[in-house]
């Protein structure tokens, strides 16, 4: 029997795009609320920030951050070089349009730019569950994803984390791109994906690779690649990703030869040093970490599983990846944030078999209340989150508002204490010291202030040293040597009032 392809209708169309730019415009907005940063981002936050400044040529790499705080473990700067070119063009748009006008300004734009482009992954995404679900379950995707904090909070961010995401989120849409029936990805997309997900374990997170073993021997047993074909492709681009990464990160670092990842798995895993940075319980991802990034989405996603083929097949290798990764003793969130759009697909499929459901009035209207009330509790939930987040980085919050108090004045030499530096002091803020906005940017400043990040020092030696003024957590440092001008607040607890 003859079918016939049903044209979409211009409503849907819209109702699509509308979630699309909504999803953008949340994940921008946590940008504009929340513009500072975290000690977990600041090495390819200041890394950009050397990009944008000085360029990449080796008479500027002396003055580059990391020669000065290089971290616990070198880190690949393919990331920041990458988000820098990308911004650079985006910055000189809006110098001529009067809104880039200082370093703070370039902070907010390279996160935009990081936001839209893992937006765009995600709205790839969307459309990938669009033709393989139907339409109904991709909007359902595009609101249980905008409902959950830390995924749009934090993708924004530039944790190297986040730029592995681009990459994962690609490979997913390749992979899952296809009609409704398709038992098999085309041979070219699984190449796709496994190239996406090589790229991305050797150069951004090797953690990535727990994700690709189980996918690919999953593609060997359902019959969507050969092993000769799997190795051909994972070799080829892994020897391309290593002599990449290898290349440009020996040469930032002036270390040869150096693998970042493998330099990072050397230390966090093989000689276990990850775990002085805390420990956590075996079924943490399971119990503690995946609910709170997921919300109501869990039990919906286990809906989906229960009813579709199609999910437990996608969902197996996230399984899998997160189980292996349980074996682990430090656990972050932000290690299986890989595994969100899969299991939100999923939820989605759950979702829209409830609110579909045509059977029993009771049930029916059972049915819709409970989804409604999941996705309602996730809004509440992230409203509660986002609040709290946006008042958490007070040491961004005071060097901007140090910045402003004396703009005046001249030959200021401020210490700015550790707690400051990693709760969003950023070089971003260093509005009065070189480099200044160079040219392309914005105008160029002349204060030749001192923001020094020393650590370890001691009352004593602040107060002997030549420093002018002091961010510190402490309020009755030095004694009478100092006078508190400004305080800031903090995020702490909830608390009835």
């Amino acid at each position: 029997m003859a079918r016939v392809r049903v044209a979409p209708s211009p409503v849907g169309l819209i109702r699509g795009l509308f979630l699309d730019l909504l999803l953008l415009a949340i994940s921008w907005a946590y940008v504009v609320l929340a513009p500072y940063s975290k000690v977990e981002e600041s090495f390819n936050l200041h890394a950009t920030h050397d990009v944008l400044m000085y360029g990449v040529g080796s008479d500027s790499l002396s003055k580059y951050d990391h020669r000065t705080f290089p971290g616990a473990v070198p880190r690949t700067f393919i990331g920041a070089i990458l988000l820098g070119w990308l911004t650079r063009p985006v910055a000189s748009l809006g110098t001529s349009l009067g809104l880039v006008t200082s370093k703070m300004d370039l902070q907010i734009t390279l996160r935009l730019v990081l936001a839209t482009l893992n937006s765009f992954g995600l709205i790839l995404i969307r459309h990938a569950v669009s033709r393989r679900f139907g339409r109904p379950t991709s909007w359902l995707f595009s609101l249980l994803t905008i409902s959950q904090f830390h995924f749009l909070f934090w993708m924004s961010r530039t944790l190297p984390n986040m730029f592995a995401l681009i990459p994962v989120n690609l490979a997913y849409f390749t992979l899952y791109n296809r009609a409704p029936q398709s038992i098999h990805p085309s041979r070219a997309s699984v190449d796709i994906a496994i190239g996406l997900l090589v790229f991305t374990a050797v150069v951004f997170r090797s953690e990535l690779a727990l994700l690709l073993a189980p996918l690919s021997l999953q593609f060997l047993i359902q019959g969507h690649t050969t092993f000769a074909r799997l190795i051909k492709v994972g070799l080829s681009t892994a020897v391309a990703a290593i002599a990449l990464t290898v290349t440009v990160d020996s040469y930032f670092w002036d270390r040869w030869p150096l693998w970042p990842e493998l330099y990072g798995f050397y230390f966090n895993v093989y000689l276990g040093k990850s775990a002085e940075w805390g420990t956590s319980a075996p079924h943490s991802y399971f119990s503690v970490h995946l609910p709170k990034l997921l919300l109501g989405a869990l039990p919906l996603a286990v809906l989906g599983s229960v009813l579709d083929r199609r999910i437990r097949s996608l969902l197996l290798a996230p399984f899998l990846f997160v189980l292996g990764l349980s074996a682990l003793k430090h656990k972050e969130w932000r290690f299986v944030v890989y595994v969100i759009p899969l299991v939100n697909i999923a939820a989605a499929r759950g979702a829209r078999w409830l609110v579909s459901h045509k059977k029993g009035f009771v049930f029916r209207y059972m049915a819709f209340l409970s989804v409604s009330c999941l996705l309602s509790l996730n809004f509440i939930m992230t409203v509660f989150f986002a609040r709290a987040s946006i008042v958490n980085y007070p040491g961004g919050v005071a060097l901007a508002t140090f910045n402003k108090r004396y703009a005046g004045e001249e030959n200021v030499h401020v210490h700015i204490s550790n707690l400051a530096a990693q709760t969003g002091a950023s070089l971003f803020l260093h509005e009065h010291a070189p480099p200044y906005i160079l040219t392309g940017f914005g105008p160029a400043a002349a204060h030749g202030w001192i923001y020094n990040k020393t650590e370890d020092l001691t009352p004593s030696m602040l107060t002997s040293s030549n420093f002018t003024h002091l961010i510190s957590e402490y309020p009755g440092i030095g004694d009478n040597e100092w006078s508190v001008v400004a305080q800031i607040s903090s995020f702490r607890k909830w608390r009835l009032n």
